[in-house]
């Protein structure tokens, strides 16, 4: 099956059914706030949506009222009135995002279910385990009696090496409790690319495991950690989650301080203790995320308690309609954000579903299996993911039971069209397929799904709710049915706190409010069309600009992708001297196909067709891959700059790479690039 079958939408998908809209959680919101004289009657989603960015305070104020948000110190003031960045939110309240974690917990359903791929070293079985409410209570309790016996208090940094799996949860949430800072790296990371993270932050403690699954098996990291570990010297303690069967000792770096302690999993998650979190201000620190590293070190963003806590919960809630008897699966790392949007499913009453491994063990459906043996409701992943089963000839619906699936959520790189189609015939047309845009940056979406809009194949549904998004044109005016630089105009309670290591903020105002002070400037190029969806066209400062007519990445992307010859593309714009400008096409082909004449020829024609004659390759490379952020996003800048003639280490820091050899090929490309021969 190729996606080449199906055609571009044309109309909208039917509006969801009455039955589901009257029962979101949406609806009762909006309903609430008509009954509560915060809002006069609104007809839909849109009224609703300009509302609650045309009134911010008081929108806010209704998400806090409605969630029950409970702190301490709250005064009148929701938002002060200064200019973005510097404007705070609910000044002088004090909370703790995990004394929420623990309120819609029932016996009936789990707080946390793993899942492990199958392998060798499991008899060929995957791995499952599930953990009450009550067990996790227990155990975030005992990790951080353990972590405060060990000096761990607020402020400290507590840091993860670790996967996809319960005990990753579990000691997030315990350094929470205590107003510590949690920062974490999946393990698929090398030690230097961890250490060049977490050294920025100087941890006290180290949360790691001694391997993670891939390939069918439990890969040994322990030489990884002893590594990792020699490169933080101020540890005062590591903890070992252990997962290899023979559980060896890991090897001690040589200069390993005397005074650190190794602890197993089992000694720090021992015994009964009382969960007892602390208070601490709204801004205070929760979690470090990183940025990609592509460019110089990655930088750390500081996200705090309470602008995660209302966000998250009105994401998930209101957008994703979470709640008790759940079960939500976001098929990620504990390097990526959308780990962190995961969690926080458990502030809904939802279980949270770790899975750890590779979504094509062992087979390229093994991702929709799991949901079917979880009954997992709400399951993430990319478009990547998508297209590889359309080209995978895979059938999940049929394959699988995936009845209690009612959301595909999909992130990470624009959907197309075609994909929506695929999932409509092929895992089941009443599954709801919603795109979502956001970032590290603010640990959540800024557009997305809405369970009372219809979804249109290739939109994303609409801006959240709270989210003031506009697209501007050059002279900074909002645009709509053209493309525009996305921008927020009013603050949101999830903006960074602060960037790490940035006493005076230049750092962070440079990364968005250069362009525009006082306005958000997040560096995606996107459409907003009049009747409310978004399209996005890439990043920004990667648009393509050829004679003067800018043009995304995405829309060659999603034509030249839908070949069956194709399992990938990248295309960047190289300026060269005296005004040259330089446009290739490079392509990972399909086992058994050929870039010849004929190919190259199918790929002139579907660009031409369904994007437009302007957008025309210059050159078509065959290459070995496309590289990636760890997140999954294609290096077109990066590999746009190593075209220009940029060192590799100053275009890219390999350690945020997923195949950092990949490079080389680009660099020989750049070294032997004189004129523009339409050859491999």
């Amino acid at each position: 099956m190729t996606l080449d079958r199906y055609p571009e939408p044309t109309t909208a998908r039917p509006s969801p059914d009455r039955e589901s809209v009257e029962a979101a959680n949406i609806t009762a919101f909006a309903r609430w706030l008509t009954a509560e004289g915060y809002a006069e009657p609104m007809s839909d989603y849109r009224s609703l949506q300009t509302w609650s960015t045309e009134h911010l305070p008081e929108f806010w104020a209704a998400v806090w009222a409605w969630f029950d948000i409970r702190a301490a110190g709250v005064g009148a003031e929701v938002l002060t009135d200064d200019p973005m960045p510097y404007a705070r939110w609910f000044p002088g309240a004090t909370l703790n995002y995990v004394d929420h974690v623990f309120r819609y917990a029932t016996p009936d359903t789990p707080a946390v279910v793993e899942a492990g791929e199958p392998g060798p070293d499991h008899g060929g079985t995957a791995v499952r385990r599930e953990l009450s409410w009550a067990e996790l209570r227990r155990q975030v309790a005992a990790v951080a009696a353990t972590l405060h016996g060990l000096g761990v208090g607020r402020g400290d940094r507590v840091v993860g090496y670790l996967p996809d799996i319960a005990e990753t949860v579990i000691a997030f949430l315990a350094t929470a409790s205590l107003g510590a800072t949690w920062s974490v790296c999946g393990q698929d990371y090398a030690p230097t690319a961890a250490r060049d993270r977490f050294a920025q932050l100087d941890p006290v403690v180290l949360v790691t495991a001694d391997g993670y699954r891939h390939g069918g098996r439990t890969q040994d990291r322990r030489s990884a950690v002893a590594r990792l570990r020699a490169g933080l010297p101020n540890l005062r303690a590591t903890i070992v989650v252990e997962r290899l069967a023979d559980s060896g000792e890991a090897a001690d770096p040589a200069d390993r301080p005397v005074s650190e302690q190794t602890l197993t999993w089992a000694e720090a998650s021992a015994g009964e203790h009382v969960l007892r979190p602390v208070a601490v201000p709204f801004e205070h620190p929760l979690w470090i995320l990183f940025s990609s590293g592509t460019t110089g070190l990655p930088k750390g963003i500081v996200h705090g308690h309470g602008g995660v806590l209302l966000e998250h919960l009105k994401t998930l809630s209101l957008h994703f309609d979470l709640r008790p008897g759940d079960r939500f699966l976001w098929y990620t790392t504990p390097s990526w954000m959308m780990w962190n949007l995961k969690v926080s499913a458990l502030l809904t009453g939802a279980t949270t579903v770790c899975h750890d491994g590779s979504p094509t063990r062992p087979s390229a459906d093994g991702l929709w299996a799991v949901a079917a043996d979880l009954g997992v409701t709400v399951l993430g992943t990319s478009p990547a993911y998508l297209l590889a089963c359309a080209r995978a000839d895979t059938r999940p619906g049929i394959d699988h039971d995936l009845s209690r699936l009612r959301l595909l959520g999909s992130t990470g790189a624009i959907l197309p069209a075609s994909a929506h189609h695929w999932v409509a015939e092929h895992v089941s047309p009443r599954v709801r397929v919603v795109s979502t845009t956001g970032g590290t940056d603010v640990v959540t979406g800024f557009a997305g799904g809405v369970p009372t809009v219809p979804v249109r194949a290739g939109e994303i549904s609409a801006p959240c709710l709270g989210v003031a998004l506009a697209a501007w044109d050059g002279s900074g005016q909002a645009v709509l049915d053209r493309p525009g630089e996305l921008v927020i105009t009013k603050p949101m309670p999830s903006m960074p706190v602060s960037f790490w290591a940035d006493p005076d903020g230049s750092r962070y105002h440079r990364a968005y409010f250069a362009t525009h002070p006082g306005v958000w400037t997040h560096g995606d190029r996107i459409t907003v069309t009049a009747h409310g969806g978004i399209l996005v066209h890439g990043r920004s400062d990667a648009t393509l600009n050829r004679n003067g007519v800018r043009m995304g990445s995405a829309d060659i992307y999603q034509a030249v992708e839908a070949l069956p010859e194709i399992v990938e593309a990248l295309v960047v714009g190289v300026d060269g001297p005296d005004g040259a400008y330089w446009m290739p096409l490079f392509v990972t082909l399909a086992a058994g196909a050929r870039l010849d004449s004929a190919l190259r020829a199918r790929i002139h024609a579907v660009i031409r067709d369904e994007v437009s004659s302007r957008h025309l390759p210059d050159d078509i490379h065959a290459v070995p891959g496309i590289p990636h952020t760890r997140t999954g996003k294609k290096l077109e800048i990066p590999i746009k700059r190593i075209l220009q003639g940029t060192p590799v280490d100053e275009a890219v820091d390999p350690a945020g790479v997923d195949e950092p050899t990949l490079l080389a090929w680009y660099l020989g490309l750049a070294g032997r690039h004189t004129g523009h021969p339409d050859t491999d």
